[in-house]
């Protein structure tokens, strides 16, 4: 693995996507505005994420795995999102997502925006569906932040050279843990613990931010 000058770590839904992937998945189970209001509690930070992604991931048992194409035709990179990326491989540093989402969208959606590496949670299958539960330990807070610290580990970045962009309550961890923790389409509680708030939906804002 190659070392970075600097290392940019992403939150994926609300963040570098337009969408939470959840409510598009939930809108083949016409759970849509039920899993979109209990996402919108846990990127508040009103109830523990890892609780509530589970709660959401019931509602999903049943969708079938050919959705997915549908659920991927629908999700929109952030504008600006592929040229942060380049500016951050133009300067000589690398560029990460660590996400509370899922695998099954981000191992498309990632490669395509040219990340270096990525990280979600993966949806368990049964008979060509999804049965409801999650595959493995759920990506949360303290996970996101353990992702940051290890992806700088392995690039030999110090930790003053990683910058952490996220939304959610989910992201603070992270955040906290980074150089730099920009609060980006943020919700109050972030915004009010972020390093710098970026207020416009245009990722290309932060391309002065990179060292």
């Amino acid at each position: 693995m190659r070392p970075a000058r600097f290392l940019v770590v992403f939150d994926a839904d609300s963040t570098l996507l337009r969408n939470e992937v959840i409510e598009l998945i939930a809108d083949e189970a016409g759970r849509g505005a039920e899993v979109a209001a209990a996402t919108e509690a846990a990127m508040r930070g009103d109830v523990d994420f890892a609780s509530s992604l589970r709660s959401r991931v019931a509602a999903l048992a049943g969708v079938p795995v050919a959705a997915f194409a549908r659920v991927l035709a629908r999700v929109q990179p952030t504008p600006g999102a592929r040229e942060l990326i380049d500016a951050i491989h133009d300067r000589g540093g690398a560029a990460a997502v660590v996400s509370g989402g899922f695998h099954e969208i981000l191992d498309v959606i990632a490669p395509g925006l040219d990340a270096d590496v990525w990280r979600a949670n993966r949806l368990s299958v049964r008979d060509g569906a999804l049965d409801g539960t999650v595959d493995g330990d759920i990506v949360d807070a303290e996970a996101k932040a353990v992702s940051l610290r290890t992806w700088a580990a392995e690039r030999d970045v110090p930790p003053n050279r990683t910058i952490a962009v996220g939304d959610g309550a989910n992201d603070l961890r992270m955040m906290a843990a980074a150089g730099l923790g920009v609060a980006f389409n943020a919700k109050p509680a972030v915004r009010r613990q972020a390093d710098l708030v970026v207020g416009p939906v245009d990722l290309r804002e932060l391309i002065p931010l990179l060292p």
